[in-house]
């Protein structure tokens, strides 16, 4: 499922991460701030998200090139390559990490110093990334975007829309950690309103 990065909101989470930063962690970082990029996709597939995530930056008083750096490491779709590609972004070192879905599980595995701001579709107490929505407590933060919850409502909508459909099928990426949520929560809606639903995996969104 595609997220949509809403500026407003990765602007609070960039400004809160800074802020709970340790100051001796601060300290370490060359004087042009350096943000990491991590994201299990590819640069094609996440033009759109990616071009909202500059204007965030820009709107911060951020220009890429002139007093900070993106560092992008895209997965590809290979969800083994992202815990090499955290590595290399904490090896860098860089001064916060943004990363979406679950790249973002990796990211808080590969530091526990460097701020990590992230994307979720799903509920990111229930999937580890943080302690309660109230204190995340750690060196992460983000925003949530309840896909999950979304996906079952969208099933409702279209049980409405065709009430006499009896098979509906859901496109989903088995090859992804976060994509299990969503389809339960999906296929559980489902059941309730007596529908079969028949889930199919896709990996790729283009040739």
């Amino acid at each position: 499922m595609t997220v949509t990065i809403r500026r407003r909101e990765l602007l609070a989470a960039l400004g809160g991460a800074a802020a709970a930063w340790p100051l001796a962690a601060r300290a370490q970082q060359p004087a042009t701030p350096v943000i990491g990029f991590l994201s299990s996709r590819s640069a094609n597939d996440s033009a759109l998200q990616d071009a909202a995530f500059r204007q965030a930056v820009n709107e911060a008083g951020y220009v890429e090139g002139r007093n900070v750096t993106i560092e992008y490491r895209w997965a590809n779709g290979q969800y083994d390559r992202l815990p090499g590609l955290a590595a290399d972004l904490v090896g860098r070192p860089v001064t916060v990490i943004f990363a979406g879905g679950p790249a973002a599980h990796v990211a808080m595995t590969a530091t526990k110093t460097i701020p990590i701001v992230f994307v979720s579709g799903e509920d990111p107490v229930k999937f580890g990334l943080v302690a309660s929505l109230n204190r995340p407590g750690g060196n992460i933060t983000g925003v949530n975007t309840f896909n999950a919850v979304l996906g079952a409502k969208r099933f409702e909508l279209l049980h409405k829309l065709v009430p006499n459909a009896t098979v509906t099928a859901l496109l989903a990426n088995p090859n992804s950690p976060t994509g299990e949520p969503e389809t339960s929560e999906t296929q559980a809606v489902a059941r309730a309103l007596a529908t079969r639903s028949s889930s199919a995996g896709v990996t790729r969104s283009s040739p």
